[in-house]
This record gives C-alpha cells, structure tokens and sequence, in this order.
C-alpha cells in the first residue's frame, strides 16, 4: 500500500563474520560496524553522483587501530576526486588531511563561542600527540604525531 513514505519497505542484512547468516543490520552491527558500512555506502554514491565536496561529522564513530587507518585511506582516496571535510577525534584520521583545522569552544563574557583555527605543521603535531595521549604530551607521543604526518 502506498503512504507518504512510498510503498518500498528496505531491510539491509549484514553479517560481519564468515558463516554467520546475514540479519538485519539494526539488530547485529556494532556501532563500529555501522560507521564502517556508512562510510562505504557514502563513498560510493558520492563518487557516483559525482558530488564536489561531502562532510563526514564523526563517521569513525566507534573504530580504532587498523580499523580507523583504513577508513582514513578511504577518505584520502575520495579526497582525489572531491573535497572531503571530516570532523573526528582520531589521530590516525586527522593525520591524513591535507590542511587541519582545530574547533573548540571558549568562554567570553559570560558566554561560550565556538573558534576554528587552521593549525601550522608544528601546531599539527602537538594536536596529534594531544589526541594521542592527552593534554600531557609524551615524548611518544609526539614521536608518533610526527610519524602519523609523514
């Protein structure tokens, strides 16, 4: 029957493990599992629709490690062709960026704005290495930040 929405009823399956019977995507994938599968869908149809810039607002939701540093590349690789805004909190994602703005919000007379500021190559290791591993930057730290840049 037809309605506001349209008639079509869509069910996406998913199955993130070999041998395990696709179910809905809803009720089986982690958070990580769906921010993966969004970043997928969104690659394609942007690359399809040939779109000039898209913006992704924390789409590395729930993955680190080797997870997020594919998902970086899959976001330097649609860079080639679109540009590509993303806001994350993840070193391994922000390292990969051409140019690296740091939001963040300040109190000023009696009210909190909200400030952008393009950071300089020496600004965007210390920012890495805070993502790293706090405000406290290590030697560590700071050695992988510069890493991370390269």
């Amino acid at each position: 029957e037809h309605s506001e929405t349209g008639k079509d009823i869509l069910s996406i399956l998913f199955s993130a493990n070999k041998g395990s019977i696709p179910k809905p995507l809803k009720q089986v994938a982690s958070g990580g599992e769906v921010s993966r599968i969004m970043l997928a869908i969104k690659s394609i149809l942007a690359n399809y629709m040939h779109l000039p810039t898209i913006i992704f607002d924390e789409i590395d939701s729930g993955v680190s490690g080797e997870i997020s540093d594919k998902m970086a590349n899959i976001m330097r690789q649609m860079s080639e062709t679109m540009q590509v805004f993303t806001i994350t909190h993840l070193p391994q994602i922000a390292a990969r960026g051409d140019t690296h703005f740091k939001v963040y919000k300040e109190d000023k007379n009696h009210s909190t704005i909200t400030q952008l500021n393009k950071l300089s190559k020496e600004e965007r290791i210390v920012e890495i290495a805070q993502m790293l591993s706090g405000k406290e930057m290590t030697t560590s730290a700071i050695a992988h930040a510069k890493q991370l840049l390269n």
